[in-house]
């Protein structure tokens, strides 16, 4: 992705989004200097690759939080809240592409059925 211009308001709104206003878009428009009557929906179509990405980036700083948190879980399994720790946790390890490896075995009987070809007949009644 090619880097655009942005104005200082919009870059003010990105960069605060992700870390005071926590994600909620209309703080992070009242934080950037947005009029009240600026339309929100306007500001995100506007931003809405730059968020996008900074999203993945966001997600990508707190994966390794997640990791921790799995892994603490073997410390204390009977932590108050563990199984919804853990779901989140996987959840968003999934997400940025720390998933787990499943492997699929595949086996094929001895021996390979071959079927005749189809005649003229079959295939017009088909």
């Amino acid at each position: 992705m090619t880097k655009r211009n942005l104005t200082d308001k919009q870059q003010k709104f990105l960069d605060v989004l992700f870390d005071e206003a926590s994600g909620d878009v209309t703080v992070a428009k009242q934080i950037a200097g947005y009029s009240d009557g600026s339309a929100t929906t306007e500001v995100i179509r506007s931003l809405k690759e730059e968020i996008a990405e900074a999203t993945k980036e966001y997600l990508a700083r707190v994966a390794p939080r997640a990791a921790f948190s799995i892994a603490n879980a073997l410390n204390d399994p009977t932590e108050l809240g563990i199984r919804d720790k853990m779901a989140a946790a996987k959840d968003l390890l999934d997400r940025t592409g720390y998933s787990k490896t499943e492997k699929m075995e595949v086996s094929m009987p001895d021996g390979i059925f071959i079927l005749p070809p189809k005649n003229q007949e079959q295939e017009e009644e088909a």
